[in-house]
């Protein structure tokens, strides 16, 4: 069952991640599995991964603070 509207921690397969790249620098992506996302360093956001499905749309991104890597 969810907790919130939130399922639980999504796993993404290695073979997905290598072939996925951010939208805006077209760069690579860090998996990140305690948020959830998917890291942009290059753009410094963070891609939500939602039911298993990443969602690659900057608007749905959300800024990196400086606090982060």
């Amino acid at each position: 069952m969810t907790d919130g509207g939130r399922s639980e921690q999504a796993l993404i397969e290695p073979k997905l991640l290598e072939l996925l790249v951010c939208p805006l620098t077209k760069g690579p992506l860090k998996w990140d599995p305690v948020g959830n996302e998917l890291i942009s360093a290059a753009a410094q956001l963070a891609y939500p991964v939602r039911d298993g499905v990443p969602v690659m749309l900057p608007s749905e991104a959300r800024p990196l603070g400086s606090d982060r890597p």
